[in-house]
């Protein structure tokens, strides 16, 4: 019972929170009526057929935090301010409010190291997503160090993110691509891991969450056993970040990202986490803006970190948001989130046992599950009048997977999760 009225408390803090959630729909801004909304106030702008159904304008169940979260008024009220109050690029002019936004990029970015409890904030690079973050590290770091004959491991619950940019690579430079099973409960095989290890890789790529099963993986545990046989370790962190305590001095990984959107900021806005010397090391990939130090015809000389791996206009005010993101879970407290999360899964856990037909599938703090013989779209749809969103998701885990040595462009490795989520 005090559980229960501990979910109720906070689903009231959560509406006030957040706007969308507390008007319960998109209905009436001109994005889902049809096609009333006009570009420059002249065409109508296409409606998806699958959003021509308005949402019902009451409170929302919101159950697609996977793929992305909704927005509290903190982090959208900084949009708003810092386009109407500041507007200016960052690190290259002298004037006023040129000034005003390198601050405040420059906190945003102390903000996530905080957060991460990175040495410092010369480690934290600002990217577009944990895609562009695994990319970026991808190519910067293993075009230079990863060669043919050489090892990489993944795990077959990653993110295709997290999976794609390293088969590539392989079959790029012809090294070696292992895939690491899971069971059926999403739990990761760790004997079959280290004895990979063992054998020698120049680098494991591993989620902190999955995302389709949610299992939590034994982060600090994995990372000793990879540094043990000298392997490099990169974080897919997009469902970790939110749900749990991250420490990358605790962790010792070598890499983490993560993306804004799925901590309550903007679309648009991630971080990559390296440590210092692992960065420096590293040639830059994009070129331009703020990562060139100087150019000649002859040469050109790089900014040193972490703006040589921020090249162009950065997102600045999707970085602030990033910033009051972060600050809002960190005044909520994840112990707290974690407790409201657990209590949920409780709950829920429960009330799914007494379901005929409802298999569940691994048992972390989020339930993925699916009706015998439905499409998984019927899942995510339920009738008009119930207004709750939850993720469509097109496949679950492979359970075992091979291992692709050395890969060929016709290389067919086992499915992954789902690339939306």
């Amino acid at each position: 019972m005090e559980d229960l009225l501990n979910i109720r408390e906070d689903l009231l803090n959560i509406r006030e929170d957040f706007p969308l959630i507390d008007s319960g729909s998109a209905v009436g801004s001109g994005l889902t009526d049809g096609g009333s909304f006009a570009v420059g106030g002249s065409t109508p702008a296409p409606t998806p057929a699958s959003a021509s159904t308005p949402i019902p304008s009451r409170s929302l169940v919101y159950f697609d935090n996977a793929a992305t979260t909704q927005k509290p008024k903190v982090a959208l009220d900084t949009i708003i301010d810092y386009y109407t109050h500041i507007n200016a690029n960052v690190h290259r002019g002298v004037h006023h409010l040129s000034i005003l936004a390198t601050e405040a990029y420059e906190e945003a970015r102390a903000t996530v190291q905080k957060f991460l409890n990175a040495k410092e904030s010369a480690e934290i690079i600002f990217t577009r997503g944990t895609t562009e973050a695994i990319n970026l590290v991808a190519q910067c770091y293993g075009n230079t160090h990863i060669k043919k004959g050489d090892r990489v491991i993944v795990t077959v619950g990653e993110h295709h993110s997290n999976f794609v940019a390293w088969q590539q690579l392989c079959l790029r430079v012809g090294a070696e691509f292992v895939v690491i099973p899971i069971d059926r409960q999403g739990v990761l095989d760790m004997l079959r891991l280290e004895t990979e290890l063992k054998k020698g890789a120049r680098m494991l790529a591993v989620a902190h969450i999955y995302n389709v099963s949610g299992t939590l993986n034994p982060l600090r545990k994995i990372v000793d056993i990879a540094h043990r046989y000298g392997v490099i370790v990169l974080v897919d962190g997009a469902q970790g970040a939110a749900h749990t305590f991250v420490d990358v001095q605790q962790l010792d990984c070598d890499f983490y990202t993560f993306s804004g959107h799925k901590v309550y900021a903007a679309m648009g806005i991630g971080v990559l986490y390296g440590k210092r010397l692992l960065l420096e090391d590293m040639p830059p990939y994009q070129f331009g803006g703020e990562m060139i130090s100087e150019v000649s015809v002859e040469r050109t000389t790089f900014n040193e970190l972490p703006y040589k791996f921020e090249a162009g206009t950065p997102s600045v005010a999707d970085a602030l948001t990033l910033s009051a993101s972060l600050r809002y879970i960190l005044h909520i407290g994840l112990d707290r989130i974690t407790a409201h999360e657990h209590a949920l899964y409780t709950r829920a856990y429960a009330a799914l046992q007494a379901i005929d037909g409802i298999e569940i599938y691994s048992l972390p703090s989020v339930i993925p599950t699916a009706p015998a013989s439905t499409h998984t779209h019927a899942t995510a749809a339920p009738a008009p009048a119930t207004p709750i969103l939850s993720t469509a998701t097109h496949t679950t885990h492979a359970l075992t997977a091979p291992t692709l040595s050395p890969p060929t462009p016709t290389s067919n490795p086992a499915p992954t999760s789902n690339p939306a989520s």
